[in-house]
């Protein structure tokens, strides 16, 4: 190979070995404990190569991060996810090794944050800590909605979970997953008295009470609003729970925020429930509070996992580079 030509390759080489997994040294994610993915209502680990968090473990572990994604019901009651997921962590654990020592950092979507919550309340010592992603903490108001309008027994009832059985089975079969499953569980924990029972049994991190008739989104980010505190449960003035559990959300607050997103329609006329209240589309922005509010993003509830391959708002932060500069964040605190 003649010099000029040989010098060139290598001088290519050196630009692609800089530009690739040479930023796998860096260690910018690689935090203490493990990172679990925590999926939402109709949700999945990943099916024909396309996961739920989608891009996010790939960008995670890139760094340095060790990922995992569970894989719980699709639909299904908090507390039926939640003991699916002890089990995972269970699992987790003994795949790991099985030391004493052994902790994970839940991250969760949607209703993941109170199905990690409930987990975080049974087995404390699998914990370090509880992340919520636009989490359903203190109900969600489209849940109120629909049950107000779907009598408990009636016909339409059994027809709308006759539906969500179908999906689920197909999301099911897709995933490699046989998890029970039911619609009218889902949409029972998701309402507010359904998110109530949930936090008696978790209380950690969730404000109370409710949110104030009046509020702004400084007092989401800083928590100084005297009508509500955020840490029930917790020791006074800590996110920090009595455990050593830290609890951390960050919060989604546009609805409709690409034009190319063929989902975005949808999530816009879900968002009319909320009026002018402040919310992502599918839950209002007081519910997504859970522990130390660390930022509010103009996304939408799908964006928030970078769904429909990464269609978002043209002037916000890539949703892959949150959850890496929340992990870096983790990292920072020793977790």
């Amino acid at each position: 190979m003649k010099p000029v030509l040989r010098n060139s390759v290598l001088a290519l080489t050196a630009c692609f070995s800089l530009g690739q997994p040479a930023f796998a040294e860096t260690g910018y994610t690689k935090t203490k404990y493990p990172i679990l993915l925590v999926h939402g209502l109709f949700g999945f680990d990943n099916i024909l190569g396309a996961d739920y968090f989608y891009g996010v473990r790939d960008t995670l572990a890139r760094e340095g991060a060790v990922v995992f994604q569970t894989s719980v019901s699709a639909t299904q009651s908090n507390e039926v996810r939640g003991e699916q997921l002890v089990t995972e962590l269970k699992r987790l654990k003994a795949q790991l090794g099985n030391s004493p020592t052994i902790k994970f950092n839940l991250i969760g979507h949607s209703q993941g944050s109170p199905t990690a919550r409930y987990a975080a309340a049974k087995v404390p010592e699998l914990v370090a800590s509880v992340t919520s992603v636009g989490g359903v903490n203190r109900g969600a108001k489209i849940a109120d909605v629909v049950r107000g309008t779907i009598a408990p027994g009636s016909v339409s009832e059994s027809v709308a979970n006759a539906a969500s059985a179908a999906l689920t089975k197909v999301l099911g079969v897709a995933a490699g997953t046989d998890l029970s499953q039911s619609g009218v569980a889902a949409l029972n924990s998701l309402t507010t008295a359904g998110s109530a029972v949930t936090t008696k049994i978790a209380p950690d991190g969730v404000p109370t009470p409710a949110c104030p008739s009046t509020y702004s989104l400084n007092d989401l980010l800083t928590g100084t609003t005297p009508a509500f505190t955020w840490n029930s449960g917790n020791a006074a003035g800590s996110h920090i729970s009595k455990k050593g559990i830290h609890y951390y959300s960050w919060i989604g607050i546009s609805t409709v925020t690409n034009v190319l997103d063929p989902v975005d329609g949808g999530v816009g006329v879900v968002s009319l429930v909320y009026g002018k209240e402040l919310s992502d589309g599918i839950v209002g922005a007081c519910s997504q509070v859970l522990g130390k509010v660390v930022g509010a993003y103009k996304m939408n509830h799908l964006d928030e996992v970078n769904m429909s391959f990464g269609l978002t708002h043209l002037f916000e932060v890539n949703p892959k580079t949150v959850y890496r500069k929340h992990v870096n964040f983790l990292k920072g605190k020793g977790l």
